[in-house]
């Protein structure tokens, strides 16, 4: 074998190790995401499990949830206008800044 195939066969070599590693980096981070999610699930699982036991076992009264069902969508409708008045309000502003910079 020739000097120059030597160096093409190394510099193939390291060019496959290169994309081995990358390849291995990327299954590792996807091992860990999907470690996290199925944290997140079991989190989620295990909530939902409690809040079945609560309502089977009658530890939620139905009134109580009515009631903060309630305060909820009142705090929700507040939230919305909240948001509404400020998105105009940034509106406004956007639209004086167009208006500034076509001044210009």
């Amino acid at each position: 074998m020739s000097k120059r195939g030597v160096e093409q066969s190394a510099g193939s070599r390291a060019s496959g190790m290169g994309a081995l590693v990358a390849a291995v980096d990327l299954a590792i981070a996807e091992v860990r995401a999907a470690r996290e999610r199925a944290s997140e699930a079991e989190k989620r699982a295990e909530q939902s499990a409690a809040m079945l036991r609560q309502f089977v076992e009658g530890e939620e009264d139905p009134g109580t949830l009515s009631r903060r069902v309630q305060v909820l969508e009142a705090e929700n409708r507040d939230l919305r206008r909240r948001i509404e008045r400020a998105r105009a309000g940034i509106d406004r502003i956007a639209a004086s800044i167009r208006f500034l910079e076509n001044r210009q």
